[in-house]
């Protein structure tokens, strides 16, 4: 099946899901160099690309994959903010805005239809 056919069959909310693993795992791995080479940045990033391939086919682990980047995610982002949050508002922003979404993302993404 074509990749154009594959974005057609999608439903807006798994298309902005796709969208979201797919950015974040973009941006952490531009971000890595910038960060001195952590290897739990590129390994979030490689694992949030995976996941929007995996959603974009249908793979049944992309829902297992997206609910154990709930917790790295969650993790990460919280442990982050806690360090973060008087010193750097861009960061604290950013990282805030990353869990949230990270949650809403994964609650679309657990709900959606398994019929594939």
């Amino acid at each position: 099946m074509q990749l154009a056919s594959k974005f057609k069959t999608q439903t807006p909310t798994s298309l902005a899901s796709i969208a979201f693993y797919g950015i974040v795992g973009i941006i952490f791995l531009i971000l890595l160099p910038f960060t001195g080479f952590p290897p739990h940045v590129g390994l979030v990033g490689i694992t949030s690309l995976i996941a929007a391939y995996g959603l974009l086919m249908n793979r049944k682990w992309a829902t297992w994959l997206v609910g154990a980047l709930f917790f790295v995610a969650t993790v990460f982002s919280l442990y982050t903010l806690y360090f973060v949050l008087t010193s750097d508002v861009i960061a604290t922003a950013g990282f805030l805005a990353y869990a949230i979404l990270t949650w809403i993302f994964t609650i679309i993404v657990a709900k959606r239809p398994k019929d594939y």
